[in-house]
């Protein structure tokens, strides 16, 4: 499970990316394509066309990171809210890592007594 500082943001690219790219590649696919900067303490989710295998790209002060993980069946599923933003929330993203799929969100509640 992965904890992020509350000031870090979540970014992610819509286009396919070619995952043969290691750190200054996706350093210049989260430039270009996201229009944001790789070392602004970030972090920028790229997906292969299949979608069945993720990085995830982060400037930790003084290197990069990434983050990586391929399924062996399936694929990630991209949540409903995310449309067209490029931003995510933690919790879809530990979603989408997990393996739920956008139609399996329910809202809670609770009975007022």
């Amino acid at each position: 499970m992965l904890s992020l500082p509350p000031s870090a943001r979540i970014y992610i690219c819509h286009q396919a990316v070619d995952m043969r790219k290691s750190f200054d590649g996706l350093a210049a696919a989260s430039s270009q394509l996201l229009a944001q900067s790789p070392d602004s303490g970030h972090f920028f989710v790229f997906l292969n066309a299949r979608r069945t295998l993720i990085k995830i790209l982060n400037w930790d002060g003084d290197g990069y990171t990434i983050w990586s993980k391929r399924l062996e069946q399936g694929q990630f599923n991209l949540p409903k809210a995310v449309g067209d933003r490029l931003l995510l929330d933690l919790r879809d993203l530990h979603a989408m890592l997990d393996g739920v799929k956008p139609g399996a969100y329910y809202k809670r509640f609770s009975k007022k007594m």
